[in-house]
C-alpha cells in the first residue's frame, strides 16, 4: 500500500489511508502547525531508526475516558501517603529530555529525536503541550507530557526514577482532566500499564467520531500552573 510523502504544505491524507500498521504518511517537519494539524485529525508523529519521520493513525486506538480512571489499591495508598508533590507545566524541559533518556525494555535509544523534542518544546511555549512533575524534594522523580486540544488530551510519554512516581503523576492529571470535562485521554496504543487505569480499545472510526466533537470544545491553552502539596489534594 502507497504511503503518503508530506511535502512543504502542512497537510495531511485521512487516516482512513493508513497502512495496516497504522502508517498514514511519512517525511515533513514537526513545526507546530503541522504538529497540530496532526492531531487533530488523530494523527501523531512517532519516529523509527532508519526511516524517514512516520506518522500514525492506529486502529483500534488505546483511550482512556477521566471517568473511567481505576486506582489500584497499592496506588491508592501512595497517593494518599503524599511522598510526591505533583505540579504541572513546572519542568517541561526537563520532563521531556528524562522521556527521551527513560530506559525502556526492549528499546534501544529513543524515539524523541532532538528535532521532535524542540517541535513540542515550542508547543509548549505556544500553550499546547503541558507536563505533570512529581518531585520528590527538590528532585524531579518523575512526570509525563502531552499536548491538549479542545476537550482531548493527547498522552505522549512519561517516566519514573522512584516507585509509582510516573503512576501518581498520571492519576493526579486524569482526575484534573475529569474536573476540567476533558472528554478523553489519547494512550495511542496499548501497554498493560494503561489497561489497569481503565484504558480500552476504541476503533478508529469511533476516536475520529469522539476527536471531532472533542474538538468543538475551547482548548485550555496556556500555562497549566497546579501545583499539589499531596497529589491526593487532586483527587
Amino acid at each position: 500500500m502507497p504511503v503518503f510523502l508530506l511535502g512543504e504544505d502542512v497537510v495531511f491524507p485521512p487516516p482512513s489511508a493508513a497502512t495496516p500498521e497504522g502508517i498514514v504518511a511519512l517525511g515533513g517537519d514537526v513545526r507546530p502547525e503541522r504538529l497540530i494539524a496532526a492531531y487533530a485529525s488523530g494523527i501523531f508523529p512517532w519516529p523509527a531508526e532508519g526511516h524517514p519521520l512516520l506518522w500514525f493513525s492506529p486502529d483500534p486506538r488505546f483511550v482512556l475516558r477521566p471517568e473511567a480512571l481505576h486506582v489500584g489499591r497499592s496506588l491508592g495508598k501512595a497517593l494518599r501517603r503524599g511522598r510526591y508533590r505533583i505540579s504541572m507545566d513546572e519542568a517541561f524541559n526537563e520532563v521531556i529530555d528524562a522521556c527521551a533518556h527513560a530506559s525502556r525494555p526492549g528499546q534501544d535509544g529513543t524515539w524523541i529525536t532532538t528535532e521532535l523534542r524542540n517541535g513540542y518544546v515550542r508547543l509548549h511555549q505556544l500553550g499546547f503541550a503541558h507536563s505533570v512533575e512529581a518531585w520528590e524534594g527538590d528532585r524531579l522523580v518523575g512526570g509525563l507530557y502531552g499536548v491538549s486540544l479542545g476537550s482531548a488530551f493527547f498522552g505522549e510519554s512519561m517516566f519514573a526514577r522512584a516507585p509509582d512516581a510516573s503512576k501518581v503523576a498520571f492519576a493526579t492529571l486524569v482526575r484534573v482532566l475529569e474536573r476540567w470535562s476533558f472528554a478523553f485521554v489519547d494512550c495511542q496504543v496499548h501497554t498493560p500499564h494503561l489497561e489497569r487505569f481503565g484504558a480500552e480499545h476504541w476503533s478508529r472510526e469511533r476516536f475520529l467520531a469522539e476527536l471531532e466533537t472533542s474538538l468543538d470544545q475551547p482548548t485550555r491553552r496556556g500555562s497549566w500552573t497546579g501545583p499539589f502539596r499531596r497529589a491526593a489534594d487532586a483527587l
